[in-house]
């Protein structure tokens, strides 16, 4: 059995598949998924077989590189939107969990790479693991993740399923009561007001928009038995009856400026309506509305978007993502032409752009070779796994720059992201085997405690800070609370405790902000603790 498992590749294949077997395995609805690669990798690697380093390293870039893909369309984004509660909440947990690793490490006297595993361990993230190899090229640091993680995992979904039976709270009430708090501005509604002000008589909408500078938008127009949609150039006269579209607050403001409520509505012919339409298409990913010149090409509107949940008015400036739900007033006819426009396109078994990717990994590990002077620390680098980590994000955001393209079709970066991680798992495994057994011997009761009290700390500071400071409902709270620590399976548990979908909003936008921050701080408690 040594001569085949002393073939390299023979080795990788072995661990991958009683890894992804055990990880697959479930007690009470629970599994560990592809960290059972790891610990297979750890206990090969303690009989003394190795996984070469560059398949390691090959595996970590792929799979940074597909995290920073997926989060970077919504990192910046997320920071100006109503989600921006969700994103403090998760960036304040990677913060109380570094300051918390911190003290542990000096409490059990543990070594900087066993802190730092003990901390991507006990936030469940795997990302952080990468940059925390990266940031002290020790494999003890995957015996701390180790050692963490089953705790991390097991810890957060008690949590969530038992904190609400402490509690004794309605969950259903409290999230009702706590709803304006998360949408201050209400529910996107539509409004008919009738144009009664000296000031806006032949003014253009365009114009009548810069002077309120009023998010509002002006879907139709209707002047007697005409009926037209409200574009840039459209001329408003005294008498007009508009259709308006915005928050409750922001209507009543425009409403006061334009003129006054019409008392019957508005009559509205058959030939525009409203239509819901599903951005789906490949080629639209990652464009603007502005840049897509639907008016001016297509003579629609829109008048709202959603995504995960959240109702926005139109901004010319939006980003489009697969799913995101438009509303469009425009006329049956056109509307279908849109339809094809936002519709799926054919598209080949898979979408990776390899000439993208490899320049995308190449920038990114060049970047990461640059050294970073933090004052009073010393310098740093972002390594193999910062480096490609910040560049996906960057281009991930714009989606395209120049040749560059980084909107692959969603189960293609799956694919990249998943055989990454299990690469650089099974690596990480069988370098940190080699010592496991003397690291636990000696400190096993220092490592399981400081586990345990840094998963423990950051959830209950960040339930306090989501409750008093924020006053979040119990579910918006455990739901950002599960996201911070990027537990999946704490979502899970939470999305059984009531039918609403708030908790994964919630989730979604705390998890990037966790995912890219704790890479970050890794980097940093490697200097604090050296």
């Amino acid at each position: 059995m040594s001569v085949f498992l002393s073939d390299p590749l023979i080795l990788i294949f072995i661990i991958l598949f009683i890894g992804s077997f055990i990880g697959q395995l479930k007690f009470k609805g629970l599994n560990i998924g592809a960290s059972g690669v790891l610990l297979v990798g750890m206990i090969f690697g303690h009989l003394g077989y190795q996984v070469p380093t560059v398949v390691q390293n090959l595996g970590l870039s792929l799979f940074i590189v597909s995290v920073g893909l997926q989060a970077g369309p919504r990192f910046f984004r997320m920071l100006k939107s109503s989600g921006l509660i969700f994103a403090i909440i998760g960036l304040f947990i990677v913060v109380v969990a570094s300051v918390t690793t911190v003290i542990v490490a000096y409490l059990f006297d543990l070594s900087a790479p066993l802190s730092i595993g003990l901390m991507t361990g006990a936030l469940t993230s795997t990302p952080g693991l990468a940059a925390a190899i990266e940031a002290t090229n020790d494999p003890l640091v995957s015996v701390g993740y180790g050692i963490a993680y089953p705790f991390g995992v097991i810890a957060v979904v008690l949590f969530v399923q038992l904190l609400p039976r402490i509690l004794k709270v309605d969950l259903k009430a409290d999230l009702k009561r706590s709803e304006k708090t998360i949408k201050p501005k209400g529910s996107l509604q539509t409004m008919p007001i009738e144009v009664a002000n000296d000031l806006v008589h032949k003014k253009t909408i365009k114009e009548l928009q810069t002077e309120v500078k009023s998010p509002v938008v002006i879907s139709r127009v209707i002047r007697g038995n005409r009926n037209f949609l409200g574009r840039n150039d459209t001329v408003l006269l005294k008498g007009d009856q508009l259709v308006a579209v915005g928050y409750p607050s922001e209507l009543i403001q425009f409403k006061d400026y334009v003129g006054f409520l019409a008392k019957n509505g508005v009559n509205i012919r058959e030939n525009l309506k409203l239509h819901r339409i599903v951005v789906d298409s490949h080629d639209l990913i990652g464009k603007s509305l502005r840049d897509i010149h639907l008016r001016e090409n297509y003579d629609v509107t829109v008048t709202r978007m959603e995504r995960d949940g959240y109702e926005f008015s139109q901004s010319p400036t939006w980003r489009l993502e697969r799913g995101d739900v438009l509303t469009i007033v425009g006329s049956k006819e056109r509307m279908e032409e849109v339809r094809k426009l936002f519709g799926a396109k054919q598209l080949s078994e898979t979408n990776v752009h390899i000439f993208s990717l490899s320049l995308i990994l190449l920038i990114g590990i060049l970047i990461g070779k640059i050294p970073i002077y933090i004052p009073g620390l010393g310098s740093m680098t972002l390594g193999v796994a910062g480096g490609p980590l910040f560049i996906a994000i960057i281009i991930g955001h714009f989606g395209k720059i120049g040749p560059i393209k980084a909107r692959f079709f969603q189960p293609s970066n799956r694919v990249i992201r998943d055989v990454g991680m299990v690469l650089f798992l099974a690596g990480a495994g069988t370098t940190a085997g080699s010592g496991i057994v003397d690291v636990i011997a000696n400190q096993g009761i220092g490592l399981i405690l400081g586990g345990a009290i840094i998963t423990i700390v950051p959830m209950l500071l960040a339930f306090f800070l989501a409750r008093k400071l924020f006053r979040l409902s119990i579910i918006h709270s455990l739901g950002s609370i599960c996201g911070g620590l990027t537990s999946t399976p704490g979502l899970g548990a939470c999305n059984q405790l009531v039918d609403t979908e708030d908790a994964a909003i919630a989730y979604a936008a705390a998890y990037p902000i966790a995912l890219i921050f704790v890479a970050v701080s890794c980097q940093i408690l490697a200097l604090i603790l050296s």
